[in-house]
């Protein structure tokens, strides 16, 4: 079921009408058969995947907990075995064969283990990395373990953050199927008026441009380097208000119903830097990584050469995580050669920008810093998009030949065009004027409803309702 879909309005109207007609105490039931039903309407038979993990971590956090030294480690060990071996059979059994079918074709031989007919679950790698996040808070002493199976179920399977996170920790979400939420008219404006920002992100902007990216990145022979320029920058303006308008809406959709879930996105393209960049682009798998594998390396707590490969190799792992393909471990290989030879190179481009005279100038130097920030990402989004590594690097000479003409689809030139001017207008003012002049949080009661109104009316002419996918389903 999608968020951009009219059986999903349906679907959250009913949820939520009945969640606050419910005693408090059997709310979590309602939220757990819904989000039951949520998963289920995508493939249902892939609900049996769900149940196992939930039923070997449900335990595994109880022996957890009554256990001590090695065979504590032992459970928490039998928990992320189960739940990454689920990760390695569905998402990267067929890459890893793959490979190895190339790896014997070097030495004329035959692969004999057979390839998989298998679909991906949606949302795999989202649910089983907040299943994970639970057995090991628990086996480092930081939450309790859950005796409620219902209660640790409906953690694993919240149906606003089911599929795409943002990825919780258990020390947020837990607790807070216990607690009773009235209805407040304000909270549930406030969580409506994210969800409609999420829909505008998303129909009208995400969609709109995905038709010119895909015309282009899905036809790499027949278009030109200034076509690849455009069709680079649409894509990394579509896939932010994608995802992030994914959890506009999912954060949403808690909201309305008293739960607060993790912030995702923070204006990612505003930083100066691209460690500053993963501070702001989905914040909730990036401190994952930094709580559970970057600090268990030892972060940067040992040898400077150590810290730039602890730094190096999480990115590689996060490519990895978002697809069984070599275009993403590339990309999360280029996003930690970019944060390594930043660090490096510091020194040096300070002394650089105090020659120039940058460091007189701040308002110019931030903007440069902005730009290049953005043309580095840019360019790693790249080896995202392509379909393939050939296609990648076919796409970057091109952008460096920069011969042909521009391919222009009109219609989504111009939607796009306003879609990103509004995006922009509104997070600029978000960044650097905070607190000023508002308009969906204006005082003024006309200015207000008008842009709520606004909002709707862009949608319902520009928007996109092809139900389209959100990218990070495949993840």
């Amino acid at each position: 079921m999608l968020f951009n879909s009219i059986q999903f309005l349906f679907f959250f109207v009913i949820v939520t009408t009945l969640y606050f007609a419910l005693p408090y105490n059997k709310r979590w039931l309602l939220l757990l058969l819904s989000s039951c039903y949520f998963y289920m309407a995508f493939v249902p038979i892939y609900i049996l995947i769900l149940g196992f993990t939930i039923i070997i971590d449900y335990f595994a956090g109880i022996y957890i907990e009554n256990a001590e030294g090695k065979r504590r480690k032992l459970l928490l060990i039998v928990s992320l075995v189960a739940n990454i071996g689920v990760l390695a059979v569905f998402k990267y059994y067929n890459f890893i064969n793959e490979n190895f079918s190339v790896l014997l074709q070097g030495f004329a031989l035959d692969n004999p283990i057979p390839h998989l007919s298998i679909l991906l679950p949606i949302g795999l790698s989202f649910h089983t990395f907040q299943a994970m996040s639970y057995t090991i808070e628990v086996y480092r002493g930081h939450q309790k373990a859950e005796r409620h199976l219902g209660i640790y179920s409906l953690y694993v399977m919240f149906y606003p953050q089911l599929v795409a996170g943002p990825i919780e920790r258990p020390q947020n979400l837990l607790h807070q199927f216990r607690e009773k939420y009235d209805f407040d008219y304000e909270r549930v404006v406030q969580g409506l008026k994210m969800m409609l920002w999420g829909l505008f992100k998303k129909l009208v902007i995400a969609d709109r441009l995905a038709i010119y990216v895909n015309t282009v990145y899905n036809n790499t022979e027949q278009h030109s380097g200034i076509s690849f320029v455009v069709a680079t920058v649409f894509f990394a303006i579509q896939i932010y208000c994608d995802f992030s308008g994914y959890s506009d809406i999912a954060i949403g959709a808690a909201r309305v119903m008293g739960f607060k879930l993790m912030t995702n996105f923070n204006r990612p393209y505003f930083s100066i830097n691209i460690s500053e960049f993963w501070k702001r682009w989905h914040i909730s798998l990036s401190t994952w990584f930094k709580d559970y594998l970057y600090i268990t390396l030892g972060g940067n707590r040992v040898s400077v050469s150590r810290w730039y490969f602890n730094l190096f190799i999480v990115f590689v792992i996060s490519g990895l995580w978002h697809g069984a393909n070599w275009t993403y471990i590339i990309w999360g290989a280029l996003n930690g050669f970019y944060l390594v030879f930043a660090i490096i190179s510091k020194n040096y481009r300070d002394k650089f920008n105090h020659f120039v005279g940058l460091s007189k100038l701040p308002k110019l130097n931030h903007f440069i810093q902005v730009f290049v920030t953005f043309t580095l990402a840019c360019f790693a989004w790249i080896f995202f998009r392509a379909n393939n590594v050939h296609d990648a690097f076919s796409i970057i000479q091109k952008l460096v030949e920069m011969k042909g003409t521009l391919f222009i689809d009109n219609s989504t030139m111009i939607y796009g065009a306003i879609g990103i001017f509004i995006l922009f207008f509104v997070e600029f003012k978000k960044e650097f004027y905070k607190g000023k002049f508002s308009f969906f949080e204006n005082e003024n009661w006309f200015v207000r409803n008008l842009s709520y109104t606004t909002i709707i009316i862009l949608i319902v002419l520009m928007g996109v309702f092809d139900g389209g996918q959100f990218i990070y389903f495949q993840f």
